[in-house]
């Protein structure tokens, strides 16, 4: 979401580019009410969805990801008013109020975490109404004062919250501390995985720190959240209002006191993914591979973007395949610790392991309301459409950064509708690449690494500091509009 100083239109298309497909498209009005709207309901269902299984959130989630595969397909360019990041942020404090809320914060430290809430969150609902570069500096230093202090209050209001992944990361944390293999571990008290580790290694090692500093590993997610915040700042480079607009948006979003509480890894994949993206536009590609390859080395699914990266020509095949090298020389340690207890803990395991019966998928879908357990077949073929579509559509188009990163949210969207088990935090990592998508010039044209600037193409270099013209709006409610 940005504010209307910082809404685009669809940047002209450079005159040395090779670009195929259906050319950027303004939308009208309409299309941010929707966007806006879907946001909402996006992050409303997933917050009532933990911990139970209900249709209606399954149905809400698919017509929400059908919106963004239009919005793809048409190459919608949508431009924001002002007025929607703040009535985004008021109406999600009030679905954070009145959606059932799942936390293991008790008493007067619940209170205080919604407190935090809804003071940041008007706080920076009434600075995004406000123009000027100091307005939006305040809004943007607001959002990540508001989710810092949640973050602080959260964690000491739960030493010990009780589900396996904050078990299994606090553990793993002692292990590797002690030089020991995390993926031959039992796990104490854990309320559910008890003997083996689900992510790949280097989660454990990028979260690790919290525990060693800091007795938590959920100081060191709240310190990755910070960085993604950057992320967003680095991303819109020089556009504060959009900044601002993202990041008040994606804090104040319906869950995020479960999302905090829970110690869900997502913000460390996010933060990588961002700045992953921050470095390929200001053509630093080669550098964007060490982030990019550290997340790869952290989560599984993150291999399903691959192919989509490989023909994408800003990246290309070549800094693909050095991403996966380097994933694989990151992995290696644990591969010739114990190559049995590796597979068997990140691969084996994951693919038999026991449906979640308040996961909100398809998937469960059929084994909740028909007792119909789907073939891997019916699963796979869905994620393999739909990594061959958005591989296709960004070979053929060549889009900007910030379409890809729609697709890749597709991607991700859909593997999770499909899945056995995907809950808030997976949905959570698609919200936040569409955020990070609109923190970006709409309708840019990709450039490859290396291109001339002068052979971009006026306004298109991913250096300029703001847009070089300015389009007045026709709404006086509006103010100006630069694209």
């Amino acid at each position: 979401m940005a504010d209307a100083s910082a809404a685009t239109t669809a940047a002209p298309a450079s005159p040395t580019s090779a670009v195929t497909g259906p050319e950027p498209r303004t939308s009208g009005p309409v299309a941010a009410v929707v966007l806006g709207a879907a946001w909402l309901a996006w992050f409303g269902v997933l917050q009532w969805s933990v911990v139970r299984f209900r249709v209606p959130i399954v149905l809400t989630l698919t017509v929400c990801a059908g919106l963004l595969a239009w919005w793809l397909a048409r190459r919608l360019v949508v431009t924001v008013p002002r007025w929607l990041a703040p009535a985004v942020v008021v109406a999600s404090l009030a679905i954070t109020l009145t959606v059932p809320l799942f936390t293991y914060l008790r008493g007067g430290w619940l209170t205080a975490a919604l407190a935090v809430l809804t003071t940041g969150g008007l706080a920076c609902a009434v600075l995004l109404t406000r123009p000027g570069h100091r307005a939006a500096v305040a809004a943007y230093a607001a959002a990540v004062l508001t989710h810092t202090v949640l973050a602080v209050v959260a964690i000491v209001g739960d030493k010990a919250p009780r589900i396996d992944v904050w078990v299994v990361l606090q553990q793993g944390a002692d292990a590797l501390a002690r030089g020991d293999n995390v993926y031959t571990q039992q796990w104490t008290d854990s309320p559910g995985v008890q003997d083996f580790f689900p992510y790949l290694p280097w989660m454990a090692v990028l979260t690790a720190p919290g525990r060693w500093l800091a007795g938590d590993v959920r100081w060191m997610v709240l310190l990755w959240s910070l960085v993604l915040f950057a992320g967003l700042w680095a991303l819109a480079r020089g556009r504060v209002e959009r900044a601002a607009a993202v990041t008040a948006v994606l804090v104040l979003a319906p869950g995020t006191l479960t999302q905090v509480d829970q110690s869900w890894t997502e913000p460390v994949l996010a933060a990588l993914i961002v700045w992953w993206a921050v470095l390929v536009r200001r053509d630093r590609a080669w550098w964007a591979v060490l982030p990019l390859a550290l997340a790869c080395a952290s989560k599984q699914h993150l291999a399903l973007l691959a192919p989509v990266l490989l023909v994408w020509r800003p990246f290309g095949a070549w800094r693909t395949l050095a991403t996966g090298g380097l994933a694989g020389l990151l992995m290696l340690p644990w591969v010739l610790a114990d190559a049995g207890a590796f597979f068997g803990d990140t691969v084996t395991t994951l693919l038999t392991f026991h449906p979640i019966k308040f996961a909100n998928t398809w998937y469960l879908y059929a084994l909740n309301e028909h007792g119909v357990t789907l073939p891997f077949w019916v699963t796979g073929a869905a994620m393999v459409g739909v990594v061959a579509i958005a591989s296709y559509a960004v070979w053929r188009r060549r889009p900007g950064v910030d379409e890809l990163l729609r697709w890749l949210a597709l991607v991700l969207a859909v593997a999770n509708l499909v899945n056995k088990q995907a809950f808030y935090n997976q949905f959570w990592l698609v919200g936040a690449l569409v955020a990070a998508s609109l923190a970006l010039p709409q309708g840019e044209p990709a450039v490859e690494s290396g291109e001339p600037a002068a052979e971009r193409g006026p306004g298109n270099s991913p250096d300029d500091p703001a847009p070089h013209r300015e389009v007045r709006s026709t709404s006086p409610a509006q103010g100006p509009i630069r694209s």
